[in-house]
């Protein structure tokens, strides 16, 4: 992979903890934030990943990021709580979050904790994980700055509002994590760093036409100029698209709606972010026995993977499976990160008084596209 370079996961871990350190972060946080944007990539979720810290620095930078902030718990019964997240750092704040959720359905039986004011908090399927690897169901959302067009709209008004679910199961545990838009802003950020054309019936220009131009639809996303990404289903309602604006709507209530903070039409306006999380904690023992149910899950997604194929397929996968391949290989073999982002971590060393060398190597840059630091 020409336009990559390979690290192993130890290296990118040790480089993400001492730069989280540096902007101030103490120890137990900074690998807090690693160990979400590290697990987006070992799933093979490069949009998340290591292409995501230049956002969280430029965040910090702006002030839409407060490092010392302390997320606090403004309302709560047994069941739910309303955290506020004092623009905080998102995977600080949703850890906080959804270990709240954990310990609350581990009392009684089911619980849902939403977030407002906080800010981009890595994959919703690693907090939906948390919850499954404690044996318990999990969900989670959160809206964003406003990238999703809405059906016969021009101008974006919802989030990429991705939905997280987990739940226990063997050999390896449903799981599942997707974006209500066709694809995140992430991946549209990845083709500008190709500099490769949008496939179709994935964004819009300003006009609401179909664009294959990455660089002017994410500009138009950051001026509020119009366009955006297509909801899941596309463009017109014969294709879907009001399913992928309706499943938006269902993370907003439970982000932003219940948490009483900003719509996604009004996050990251004002010098502010206002992301708003929800997250859901089940304990499937309130259904009965939660081992039969396990076993119930596992024979089902076996009979899934069992089932016929379509002419010329060998293999159908459930939603996890990939995952824990990706994650495999990865730690055995190393993660692949473009040599643009590579670029952003060698500037990024360059601010926080870090000697890139000693984490990346010795890196030339000639084919390197511009980098976002600029």
């Amino acid at each position: 992979m020409s336009n990559y370079i390979r690290y192993s996961y130890e290296q990118l871990e040790k480089f993400c903890i001492d730069c989280f350190n540096k902007f101030g972060f103490s120890g137990d946080e900074s690998r807090i934030i690693t160990d979400v944007l590290l697990l987006s990539d070992l799933y093979g979720i490069e949009s998340h990943g290591m292409q995501r810290l230049v956002r969280y620095h430029k965040g910090i930078e702006k002030g839409l990021i407060k490092i010392d902030a302390k997320p606090e718990v403004v309302f709560e019964t047994p069941v739910s709580a309303v955290i506020e997240g004092n623009d905080g750092m998102g995977q600080l704040v949703s850890h906080k979050a959804m270990n709240l959720a954990i310990e609350k359905a581990k009392k009684t039986g089911m619980a849902i904790v939403t977030v407002r004011n906080s800010n981009h908090f890595g994959i919703a399927g690693y907090y939906a994980k948390m919850a499954c690897d404690n044996g318990l169901i999990g969900m989670a959302m959160t809206n964003s700055e406003a990238i999703m067009v809405p059906t016969f709209g021009r101008l974006a008004m919802l989030g990429s509002n991705p939905i997280a679910i987990s739940m226990p199961a063997e050999p390896y545990d449903f799981f599942f994590d997707a974006s209500t838009t066709v694809v995140t802003r992430g991946k549209l950020e990845i083709y500008n760093k190709l500099n490769k054309p949008l496939p179709d019936g994935w964004a819009l220009d300003a006009k609401g036409k179909g664009s294959s131009d990455a660089s002017d639809v994410l500009k138009n996303i950051v001026a509020k100029n119009g366009g955006g990404i297509m909801p899941l289903g596309g463009e017109t309602e014969q294709s879907g698209s009001h399913k992928g604006y309706g499943y938006g709507m269902f993370c907003e209530i439970f982000c932003s709606i219940l948490s009483q903070g900003l719509t996604s039409n009004h996050t990251h306006t004002g010098g502010k972010g206002g992301t708003c999380h929800g997250f859901i904690a089940i304990d499937p023992k309130v259904f009965g026995d939660a081992a039969a149910i396990k076993e119930h899950l596992s024979t089902f997604l076996k009979e899934l993977r069992e089932s016929p194929k379509s002419e010329g397929q060998t293999r159908i996968y459930t939603h996890g499976e990939k995952e824990i391949i990706a994650k495999a290989d990865r730690l055995e073999n190393g993660i692949d990160v473009n040599i643009n982002t590579v670029k952003e971590m060698f500037d990024m060393c360059s601010y926080v008084g870090l000697n890139p060398v000693d984490y990346l190597g010795d890196v030339k840059f000639e084919d390197a596209s511009e980098s976002s630091y600029n």
